[in-house]
């Protein structure tokens, strides 16, 4: 079954997660809220249908969804506590990796044992990968938007409401509060039906975003007064270094939304965050408010990601690895400028 950007049959999915009895669902490492809102809404599924079935991520639950944790159902996979149940799983459901090995240590577990993996995303996937079953729809403006489709099939009572409180934290987040180009009529009709249902939007919200720490506080401050401009602004860059962490007392997860916030600036196109993870490897997220394609960029420094929201990993020192990105990025831009003109 490979539905590799191609209309999805939910009918044979239903039929490869039906069969199976113990299933493991996780996401990519530094997780977000699509696809944490992913394995909620498709877990009280499984569980309604009887299903031994676990969330298993490389990276811990961050603070501010804890709202989606009222059943401690997430867990931090972990080898030595782990492996004998995952050895065992009849299916692996993956949400919004856009590549498997950003599951790190349970992608490794998965692969040991020939697990049966189901993808299901919406950033694009090569033809030759890891999963046995593949969905993919890039079209869609969240992974969480698929499991409602999925949901919805076959169904002849309401989604249960924890389900829906995942699937509104999938969507609201990936489409920026609904304010992003990739924003579309199903999103607002997955808003309605968790009003419908019961999900206090207002708290989903406050959770995320109403909810910093003063270290984070302190690290956009530094972040933001630091950023640089190019090509006459057009192009915004910034770091966020080991030591600007430290110095804040913050935390790798408090940088979510920096990029975001530097491509709010008026007349800036294209935003780049270049985040220090060690001495010797990097993190950069890239975002375009709309007129310019940057996911090829990515895509040379050995990421990937959606047209206008994208990102990679680049190991070398945060000097080597801030030239590259930034020359790289400017010369791309430039390039990008002089075919539009």
């Amino acid at each position: 079954m490979n539905f590799n950007d191609s209309n999805i049959d939910w009918s044979k999915v239903d039929v490869v997660i039906k069969k199976a009895s113990k299933i493991l669902l996780t996401t990519h490492e530094n997780p977000d809220g699509d696809g944490l809102g992913a394995e909620i809404g498709i877990y009280y599924h499984l569980k309604e249908l009887g299903k031994d079935v676990r969330i298993l991520n490389y990276s811990p639950l961050p603070t501010n969804f804890d709202f989606l944790n009222s059943d401690n159902v997430f867990e931090t996979y972990n080898i030595n506590k782990d492996e004998k149940w995952v050895s065992s799983v009849d299916l692996v459901i993956v949400f919004d990796v856009g590549d498997f090995k950003r599951t790190r240590t349970v992608a490794d577990a998965v692969l040991k044992h020939k697990l049966k993996i189901l993808n299901i995303d919406h950033h694009p996937h090569p033809e030759n990968n890891s999963f046995t079953y593949n969905c993919v729809d890039l079209k869609a403006a969240a992974t969480g938007s698929m499991v409602y489709r999925y949901l919805k099939i076959n169904r002849d009572k309401p989604i249960e409401k924890k389900s829906l409180e995942g699937i509104y934290t999938a969507v609201m987040t990936d489409t920026g509060c609904f304010k992003y180009s990739n924003t579309n009529i199903e999103c607002h009709q997955i808003a309605i039906e968790c009003l419908d249902g019961g999900v206090e939007t207002h708290k989903i919200y406050q959770s995320i975003y109403e909810n910093s720490t003063k270290p984070r506080m302190k690290l956009m401050g530094e972040f933001l007064s630091n950023i640089n401009y190019e090509l006459n602004g057009m192009f915004a860059w910034s770091l966020v270094t080991l030591e600007m962490l430290k110095n804040a007392k913050a935390e790798v997860n408090d940088v979510e939304g920096f990029s975001d916030m530097a491509r709010s600036i008026t007349g800036v196109e294209v935003a780049v965050m270049i985040l220090q993870q060690d001495e010797n490897l990097c993190r950069i997220n890239f975002r375009s408010k709309g007129r310019i394609v940057i996911n090829d960029i990515a895509k040379s420094l050995g990421g990937g990601g959606h047209p206008l929201a994208a990102g990679a990993k680049i190991e070398g020192n945060i000097k080597t690895v801030r030239n590259i990105v930034v020359d790289t990025t400017i010369k791309s831009l430039k390039n990008k400028i002089q075919l539009r003109n």
